[in-house]
């Protein structure tokens, strides 16, 4: 028996189970390293944002605890993967390295460097899929090309065939013990430093395999049914809030499909919302395929004549926006929803980023910025397409004259208010026919809720006509 080990190099795949490349890291019968290293090469514009990190540290120590269990110790590091891999493969004397391979622009940079190290020294690189369902390289039309639309992309990955099946459990497993000095988790300096902004997510989060397989269970149980029309109520608890522990890697997406698709096998009557509910993975899919194809997203226009956009926002708006100070009620209460929970309904994402771009006229590397800092979710892939999309620069992108109004959004989503009352308290006792617009509401009423425009509570910043006429003359330019 080979007492020599192998090193599980950890990524975005933090779980034990239905993780290829750890199944075959231990079917070699070998004792497995499990390491984790926060990686300091990635550029520095993509290093996880605070919201990130602070769920990044809880994963982390989920996965610890796990592997403990089982008599195994996840090591920490930090630096540079392509320095810190080789050297500990070195030091332990192993000869293989499995890990789960990535689609960020860098990262296929990085997996090819330390394979081509590794080849020279007869060591190997084993990198295994499970982060999608279908390969973006695999995935071409008619013409050889990559598919700029989401419809035919998501047709033609279900016409490729069934995703791979879950991995079964963890056969008998050994782990190395690791004889050097790595660092703790709480020296990765993940949690926030000063004021702690995050003390109360753990009450509203559980992070980690355990929380992701509960938060499936969950969903499957109470929201799956009526998730086609409630997903758009922020109010209802009709969405998944999976997109975190599908971006950590803490539940693989083959199986929450094949979880879905069980469930719609078993009852005809959740057909329709199970195949929308799998349509939103397949955006998560869309947004790696494009991503992987087209590297440049996160920083340049999809389209390329929107680089000529003409945008003229003002930091006033930019910052009156970001801390949910607009006078508009559903774009302050997404805003502040954000802030305090590290999440956004999704119908609300739609409505603030619209708002940003359209009615502010800010350009939409600025929001997408905010919510790469912002969000426990945040995902190079997802906020960068989503972000493209809302502005009209993306891919399969909405026509540049669809403008959210903010007021008729709010009225059909939120018609009583309850999610306006929740997140912005000012407004609270506002009858239902204001509190959408409280700007609308006669003298008397203000005063006798006591309200004041313009002090406890914002005066709209833009006027919603004067600004959608704007944005279409804006994008009208584009034409020439």
């Amino acid at each position: 028996m080979r007492n020599d080990p192998v090193i599980y190099w950890y990524r975005q795949d933090l779980r034990l189970s239905d993780l290829p490349g750890l199944a075959e890291a231990v079917a070699t019968g070998r004792p497995v390293l499990p390491v984790y290293i926060l990686d300091d090469k990635t550029p520095s514009d993509w290093k996880p944002g605070a919201a990130s990190r602070w769920w990044l540290h809880q994963s982390l120590a989920a996965l610890s605890e796990q592997l403990s269990s089982i008599d195994g110790e996840l090591v920490f590091q930090q630096g540079d993967p392509s320095d810190l891999i080789p050297a500990l493969a070195r030091e332990t004397g192993a000869t293989q390295v499995f890990c789960s391979g990535q689609y960020e622009p860098w990262a296929k940079g990085l997996e090819s460097d330390l394979a081509g190290l590794f080849s020279r020294d007869g060591s190997e690189l084993k990198v295994f899929p499970g982060a999608l369902l279908c390969n973006p390289e695999s995935v071409r039309n008619l013409s050889g090309l990559p598919y700029k639309v989401f419809t035919p992309f998501w047709r033609a990955c279900r016409a490729s065939g069934q995703p791979a099946e879950p991995v079964g459990p963890l056969g008998q497993s050994r782990w190395y013990k690791y004889p050097g000095q790595g660092l703790s988790l709480d020296q990765l300096g993940l949690l926030p430093a000063k004021f702690n902004w995050a003390a109360d997510w753990d009450q509203i989060w559980q992070p980690g395999e355990q929380g992701a397989s509960d938060r499936l269970r969950q969903f499957i149980a109470d929201s799956l049914s009526g998730y086609g029309d409630g997903r758009d109520y922020p109010v209802r608890e009709s969405t998944s809030r999976l997109s975190a522990h599908l971006h950590y890697g803490e539940i693989s997406p083959s199986r929450v499909y094949h979880t879905v698709m069980g469930m719609k096998a078993m009852d005809a009557s959740i057909d329709a919302d199970g195949d929308k509910f799998l349509s939103e993975l397949g955006w998560r899919e869309f947004s790696y395929y494009l991503l992987h194809n087209f590297p440049h997203l996160p920083e340049r226009e999809f389209k390329s004549v929107f680089a000529k956009f003409p945008w003229a926002g003002s930091p006033e708006h930019y910052s009156a926006w970001t801390m949910g100070r607009t006078g508009y009620p559903i774009v302050d209460a997404g805003m502040r929803e954000l802030y305090a929970t590290g999440t956004m309904h999704n119908r609300v994402r739609m409505i603030v980023a619209s708002f940003l771009c359209k009615h502010l006229m800010i350009d939409w590397r600025a929001g997408q910025r905010w919510f790469w800092d912002t969000l426990v979710d945040a995902d190079l892939a997802s906020n960068s397409c989503s972000w493209q999309w809302v502005a009209g620069s993306g891919a399969d992108a909405s026509p540049y004259f669809r403008i959210f109004n903010p007021i008729l959004q709010s009225r059909k989503f939120d018609a009583d208010g309850t999610y306006l009352r929740r997140w912005v308290p000012e407004l609270s006792t506002l009858p239902d026919r204001y509190i959408h617009e409280p700007w609308t509401a006669p003298g008397e009423v203000l005063e006798a809720v006591n309200l004041r425009l313009g002090e406890s509570y914002p005066l709209p910043i833009v006027d919603h006509s004067a600004a959608r006429q704007g944005a279409l003359t804006a994008y009208a330019t584009l034409k020439d």
